[in-house]
């Protein structure tokens, strides 16, 4: 039970900080501003893990490298002290579980935007996150809209999205599992 707890909190600490640093990845990717309240808390989580990896990783183009490698560590330590925890010794496989890790992190934190996004869309909320959430999600919805039309003034997009993405979750982890096999 108390590996179960350990387990549980590092999965939230891991996932919500290695989270912000992959939301921060793709906002700097989509030239989204951090003036806005989503960019002043990915900034707040993330700021003492970024700024130090930027003196010695340097972006490429217009992704910050330092952002995706602070969430891969993230998830390194979260396998590591899992794999300590449980007893292990032979830790070559954490890196492996550390970049499934991230690759799931990658699809549950689309999924997420997906989901603020449609409920954003219903309220009709007035605010700077509404923009941002909206922004996030275009590039992602925009092969969708291309395919499915409007169905009686409603955009099936975002749930066209959300299914395939859970299948991408599916696959991934049936791979994970024939890998550590």
């Amino acid at each position: 039970m108390l590996l179960q707890i350990l387990s549980f909190l590092l999965d939230v600490i891991a996932g919500l900080l290695g989270g912000a640093c992959l939301l921060r990845l793709y906002m700097q990717h989509q030239r989204i501003g951090f003036a806005n309240p989503v960019g002043k808390f990915v900034f707040a989580l993330t700021d003492w893990l970024v700024l130090p990896l930027r003196k010695v990783i340097p972006a490429a183009g217009k992704w910050d490298l330092a952002s995706l490698v602070g969430a891969y560590l993230l998830q390194l330590a979260q396998y590591g002290i899992l794999w300590l925890l449980m007893g292990r010794t032979n830790g070559g496989v954490v890196p492996l579980l550390a970049l499934f890790g991230l690759l799931r992190l990658v699809v549950s934190g689309m999924i997420g935007l997906v989901i603020v996004y449609a409920v954003l869309s219903w309220v009709r909320a007035d605010s700077p996150i509404t923009d941002v959430i909206d922004r996030l999600t275009a590039p992602m919805l925009r092969p969708f809209r291309r395919l499915i039309p409007l169905v009686g003034g409603f955009d099936l997009s975002p749930l066209a999205l959300l299914v395939v993405l859970q299948v991408a979750a599916i696959v991934l982890a049936n791979l994970q599992g024939a890998v550590l096999r």
